[in-house]
């Protein structure tokens, strides 16, 4: 883990804005349940083995902190997260303690029983110098691991809808 701090972020530009969502043939009330506990994260992320909640949170709320296990490539690795907005059945967002990436899904009803879920991933403070270390050297480099997170980005959503949609 990178020593700097987030405010030395402003000194290099900010990774692009990745953003997706999809259509789900479902009620908000139930996209909400299935998106607003972090601990589901393995179950619609590719890239997420699993989720725990730190010790003295029991349930995701604003301020709860949660522990991931990673997996890519033969590559894993552990992230510290913190839910940073939590808007009930709106939004769910959460900063990620390594890189500063805030990842948000938010909700909006479609039409009369369906909702749009939209996951986007925001860097406002840049990306730790860890962060951009790591995706300089992924093979491929920067571009092919953004191409990797947006792909997996579609599949988090259509795993959440197929859910979603039983």
């Amino acid at each position: 883990m990178s020593d700097e701090s987030p405010s030395t972020a402003s000194e290099s530009p900010a990774a692009p804005l990745l953003q997706d969502d999809i259509e789900i043939g479902a009620p908000l009330e139930q996209v909400w349940e299935l998106v607003k506990d972090v601990r589901r994260m393995a179950d619609w992320s590719p890239q997420v083995s699993s989720t725990r909640l730190r010790k003295g949170f029991d349930q995701v709320e604003l301020g709860a902190q949660f522990t991931s296990l990673n997996s890519e490539g033969g590559f894993d690795w552990v992230t510290h997260g913190e839910v940073v907005r939590f808007a009930d059945q709106r939004e769910l967002a959460f900063r990620i303690e390594e890189n500063w990436v805030i990842w948000s899904y938010t909700l909006e009803r479609a039409g009369a029983d369906g909702t749009r879920l939209t996951q986007r991933r925001d860097t406002p403070e840049g990306i730790s110098p860890l962060s951009k270390q790591f995706t300089e050297n992924y093979p491929g480099g920067n571009d092919a691991f953004t191409a990797g997170m947006r792909a997996g980005m579609r599949r988090t959503l259509e795993n959440i809808k197929s859910q979603a949609e039983r």
